[in-house]
């Protein structure tokens, strides 16, 4: 499951971000491969594709380091029931357009 969540993050970033998707376990921060605007573009898409929720108070920089470890976040975050609410997308949007000014 996680290799399958792995390719279609880098789907992702090719068609989103429109970059070259690093190995799994490259630190994306360190490499320069995104920066904080393209964190937040990366976690809106996350949200649409894999129909998951994460909320921006309990965002933790160290699971978003790697493809491997966003694998894993989304992973433990599509377990959750069906009728979980929609994505929270408003709030991410304001978060971006907060981190623009």
């Amino acid at each position: 499951m996680i290799d399958t969540i792995i390719e279609r993050l880098g789907a992702l970033f090719v068609e989103s971000l429109h970059i070259e998707a690093p190995p799994p376990e490259t630190d994306l921060f360190e490499s320069g491969t995104i920066d904080s605007l393209q964190l937040v573009e990366l976690l809106l898409q996350i949200e649409r594709r894999f129909g998951v929720q994460i909320a921006l108070e309990s965002i933790d920089l160290d699971n978003l380091r790697t493809l491997g470890r966003i694998a894993r976040l989304v992973a433990a975050q599509s377990d959750l029931p069906k009728d979980e609410p929609q994505p929270n997308v408003t709030a991410l949007r304001t978060w971006r357009a907060r981190a623009l000014r």
